[in-house]
């Protein structure tokens, strides 16, 4: 990248931006609100390229909004920083004035840029990794609606029927085809437990048997009608098959998620790192964009992934090591999750698991030391382009 003459900061909006152009002396040059289509955004790459030919560009969004932008500048050519809108808000405070206005915002950006050494740039996005980033985030959104829908099922069920509320899971498949069905102790008693697991088979339900019989159970133990049975079954069926239907979307999204990330050149090599399945290295790759040249070493990997203690000294206060506030959480999620299920599968990752916990770290903590060991496994894994080789475990002393 050649040294910028000229700083371009955008504030990012849904419907417009604001960009303001400064000199290596903060002057500004250009100072503009634009429509975020691609016509008014040709424009203003033009206009400040007319400015000088060596700009550099900084935002405070790298998705959402500032997507149709960000692909613009990277397809002209055009070096784009990235500041996130916390760094953007903090600094801030420390211009001068009190107002906030989209001009005074965009000209932070475009400041904090100059001054700055420490502003990472966006790279043109991996198809494949902005794929899964959008599978993966659909199926979190999923996943979320479905523990709302079930606890709303189960707050209904608990009005009007709470032995069967506290004998089923509705997030398993049974117990919510059963409620889409049947709601209420006496609908159950004159079906019985024969009938009842007929219908349960007749629909795909594994266990039916034992499904059958402990809602019969329960229907047994309650004959009072409660005020409002009707309506609350009506609702708590609506919510069973609301749940079905999340199931359904969740499955399908899953198989999207797999398909696509097989597809990632790195998706063979993950996936042999003990506890790294499909879906765990889809959300990896999701989070780093797959180009581990980004990070430059496993350590700024592991700062990026929550893993890499920050100092927070003050004083006589040394040695105080703490959990980065600015860390991305999906990534932590799929270190830890995939740690966690190494466990079972790969004596290694148990064999450091056990030696930290003799040490006197909690179970939570030796996870989190041992998630750190596995970032830099990957990393090395990905460096090399060679699948996870598998080391004895070590023996630990009597």
């Amino acid at each position: 990248m050649t040294v910028p003459h000229i700083w371009a900061g955008v504030d990012i909006g849904k419907q417009h931006h604001h960009c303001v152009v400064i000199n290596d002396q903060g002057e500004r040059l250009l100072s503009r609100r634009v429509a975020n289509d691609e016509a008014d955004l040709i424009d203003l790459i033009g206009d400040v390229l007319a400015l000088d030919s060596d700009p550099l560009w900084a935002v405070d969004l790298n998705h959402g909004g500032a997507a149709l932008l960000i692909s613009l500048l990277l397809a002209h050519g055009q070096p784009v920083a990235y500041l996130t809108g916390l760094a953007v808000h903090r600094a801030s405070a420390t211009y001068r004035g009190e107002g906030k206005t989209d001009a005074k915002d965009a000209f932070v950006i475009a400041d904090q840029a100059r001054v700055r050494r420490d502003t990472g740039l966006l790279r043109p996005g991996d198809e494949i990794a902005v794929d899964l980033r959008i599978l993966t985030g659909r199926r979190t959104d999923l996943v979320a609606d479905r523990t709302r829908q079930i606890n709303r099922l189960r707050a209904q069920l608990l009005e009007i029927f709470p032995a069967l509320e506290r004998a089923l899971d509705p997030a398993n498949k049974g117990p919510a085809v059963l409620l889409a069905g049947y709601q209420t102790p006496a609908a159950i008693r004159r079906l019985g437990a024969k009938r009842l697991e007929t219908w349960l088979r007749a629909r795909g339900v594994k266990g039916a048997t034992a499904l059958a019989r402990t809602a019969v159970e329960a229907a047994q133990a309650q004959r009072t009608a409660l005020a409002g049975e009707k309506t609350a079954a009506a609702m708590v069926a609506r919510l069973a098959e609301g749940v079905m239907a999340l199931n359904t979307e969740i499955s399908q999204t899953d198989a999207l998620i797999e398909a696509r990330f097989r597809e990632h050149p790195h998706a063979g090599v993950i996936t042999t790192l003990p506890g790294m399945g499909s879906l765990l290295g889809a959300e990896f790759i999701a989070a780093t964009g797959g180009d581990m040249a980004v990070f430059g070493t496993g350590d700024r990997l592991a700062g990026f992934a929550g893993l890499a203690p920050a100092p927070r000294d003050s004083g006589r206060v040394s040695g105080n090591l703490r959990r980065p506030r600015r860390y991305h959480r999906g990534l932590l999620r799929a270190f830890y999750l995939s740690s966690l299920a190494s466990l079972r599968a790969c004596p290694a990752s148990k064999a450091y698991y056990d030696r930290k916990r003799a040490e006197g770290k909690g179970h939570k903590q030796a996870l989190l030391a041992l998630s750190r060991r596995r970032v830099n496994v990957l990393w090395a894994m990905l460096r090399d382009g060679s699948p996870y080789q598998g080391s004895p475990p070590v023996t630990l002393a009597a």
